[in-house]
């Protein structure tokens, strides 16, 4: 079996340098941004980035085991396998994501017609919520998407997320049944729950009106200049 090449490292003693030397390889921050909430298993992960190899994405683990990001843990039975988990360490990271996350929406470029996973949508909605919309706003919201629960609290201008079970859903104050992208359709791209869920594309279930408030709550940053030229 070909050895992994050696991971290539900047030798710069700026903090900032050695950032990139733990996560700036290809696909390192995308594995952890999927770690976010909660262990996985390596399928788990293979089905969140499907752009990546099983090679790549081994190397990734081992890598960031190595550095002390994430770890390997054997189940408890009568389950079987392994999840990869973040550390406490690597849980101080999603700053980085928050502000790469708002940095990066600002530009001209930004393809939001693309793919993107549940965790990458919870992530945004932790990053983008404005404390100002949600006011003194209390409320438990319910996720089903590709087959896993989510529920989503909002107190005191705060958001929180965790995976839940489904009979977690029942006690929601309201559900959202959908893909990630006709999630963001709504919460994002500004179109009214209505339309989407008459096409299909979303079904929602419980408090209407909270729904329609929730999808308010996450405002964008405004567009950067484009670059001279640009069409």
């Amino acid at each position: 079996m070909k050895k992994p090449a050696a991971k290539r490292l900047y030798d710069d003693a700026c903090a900032t340098a050695h950032a990139l030397d733990l996560v700036g390889e290809r696909w390192g921050l995308l594995v952890i941004r999927e770690l976010m909430l909660g262990a996985r298993r390596f399928s788990d992960l293979r089905a969140t980035l499907p752009g990546i190899s099983a090679n790549v994405l081994t190397q990734r683990l081992e890598g960031l085991e190595g550095d002390g990001l994430i770890l390997r843990r054997k189940l408890a039975p009568p389950a079987t396998g392994h999840v990869y988990e973040l550390t406490t360490w690597g849980y101080e990271s999603e700053p980085i994501f928050q502000a790469l996350g708002r940095w990066a929406a600002r530009s001209p470029k930004h393809d939001p017609s693309l793919p993107f996973s549940a965790v990458s949508l919870f992530l945004s909605f932790r990053t983008m919520i404005d404390p100002g919309r949600s006011g003194d706003l209390t409320a438990k919201v319910g996720f089903r998407i590709a087959g896993e629960n989510y529920i989503v609290r909002i107190a005191n201008g705060q958001l929180t997320v965790a995976r839940a079970a489904p009979d977690a859903l029942a006690e929601a104050d309201v559900v959202f049944r959908g893909t990630p992208p006709a999630i963001a359709a709504a919460v994002y791209g500004g179109q009214p729950l209505d339309a989407l869920v008459a096409t299909g594309s979303l079904d929602v279930t419980g408090d209407l009106a909270l729904a329609a408030r929730f999808t308010t709550l996450f405002p964008l940053p405004p567009k950067a200049a484009a670059p001279a030229g640009a069409s």
